[in-house]
């Protein structure tokens, strides 16, 4: 078995790892992770031809993730690590290397990197719902809001210690924000759990902030409303959110625009929408009717014989688009409205007045004697 073990010290580490010499970092952890869990004393008690393989396996993986070693070994081959490489065999902190370098990569842990202490985090975005009269949102606004979220404190700077004081070194962890949990072969790396990754305890907290570094704050902030927005856009202020931990950027604050209903306005992309309710005899005779828009009355002209869901277009009374175009268009949809609370005398003049229209019905009233026709048509096709 001596045999065994020298032939495979001298083997290629590449050949151990079953690998082209030109394989990237993560072909070669791939080709490890497969190799390590192959092979672990722990899967082959008592056999010692494993055993003999995962140290192999391990050598070769810490040369070879090493751009500075890899480059000597390739050069000069093992004469040129001098000892770099070596080193005792504990399968224990072998196996720990496995789920620091490949199934930290999975959970967001590992062995590298030590704790939060000196990470930088970017703070959390806000959002907040602020909600228009139509008219803000297609002539534009500046508009005061007020913005309640978590901020540094004051009293302490945001380093959570009262004034004096100052944060001191994690004992559990010495500071390295991390714990290995060790059980026979396993060894696992975990968040320490009395400075929660920090790597720094607060004995002496802050007493406005309780030790965290943060406070609720109300902050107030102007917000220019650009012309054109619609439900649904959203506005981007950098910076107002929250603020980041170690020196990281604040987040952002988004603004989500809402548009409150209108009484007499629609919305449809650029164009705004309306009804206009029409006499009987204007729309009979034709005539003229005074619409609104959002920038004053116009006076549209009703041509005789307009019927009932007719629509009229009036030509840049619309809105201007917030990415930029043309300026949308009023579209006024006519409701004929029926005169209701007649008088005897108007109630006999209308009969009279539709009796004059029944002798030439078809002259009159078009769409009606078409849809009579059809109608008769369809219960014919039955019955025949």
């Amino acid at each position: 078995m001596r045999a065994d073990r020298t032939a495979m010290s001298d083997q290629d580490y590449y050949e151990v790892l079953g690998v082209k010499r030109d394989a990237d970092e993560a072909t070669i952890k791939k080709a490890y992770r497969r190799l390590a869990m192959k092979h672990h004393p722990d899967r082959n008690p008592d056999d010692a031809q494993s055993e003999a393989q995962f140290k192999a396996a391990k050598e070769a993986y810490e040369v070879l993730k090493d751009p500075n070693k890899r480059a000597r070994y390739d050069q000069f081959g093992k004469e040129g690590l001098s000892g770099a490489a070596g080193g005792g065999f504990n399968p224990g902190d072998a196996f720990g290397d496995i789920f620091g370098d490949v199934f930290g990569d999975i959970f967001g842990g590992g062995r590298r990197g030590g704790g939060t202490r000196n990470r930088v985090f970017r703070g959390a975005d806000l959002r907040y719902g602020l909600v228009l009269t139509l008219e803000q949102a297609v002539f534009g606004d500046e508009v005061k809001i007020d913005i309640p979220k978590q901020d540094i404190c004051d009293t302490c700077d945001g380093n959570g210690a009262a004034k004096g004081s100052s944060a001191e070194t994690c004992q559990t962890c010495n500071g390295i924000g991390q714990v290995r949990m060790q059980q026979g072969f396993f060894s696992v790396q975990q968040t320490c759990p009395k400075c929660r990754g920090s790597g720094e305890v607060i004995t002496n907290p802050c007493g406005s902030c309780n030790g965290s570094g943060r406070v609720r704050k109300t902050k107030a902030l102007s917000v220019r409303i650009p012309e054109g927005v619609d439900e649904g856009d959203r506005i981007r202020l950098a910076g107002e959110g929250e603020p980041g931990q170690n020196g990281g950027p604040a987040g952002d604050l988004y603004v989500e625009i809402e548009v409150r209903r209108h009484p007499i306005f629609g919305r449809d992309g650029s164009n705004l929408l309306c009804e206009v309710p029409i006499g009987f005899a204007t729309a009979t005779l034709g005539g003229e009717v005074e619409v609104p828009t959002l920038g004053g009355q116009v006076t549209l002209k009703i041509p005789a014989g307009t019927q009932s869901g007719k629509r009229f277009r009036l030509r840049g009374k619309g809105v201007k688009p917030v990415r930029g175009g043309m300026t949308g268009d009023l579209l006024c949809t006519a409701t004929i409205e029926t005169p209701v609370h007649l008088t005897k005398d108007q109630k006999k003049l209308l009969r009279e007045f539709d009796e004059s229209l029944q002798s030439k019905a078809s002259r009159h009233n078009p769409k009606a004697r078409s849809w009579f026709d059809g109608v008769k048509e369809f219960f014919d096709d039955l019955t025949s």
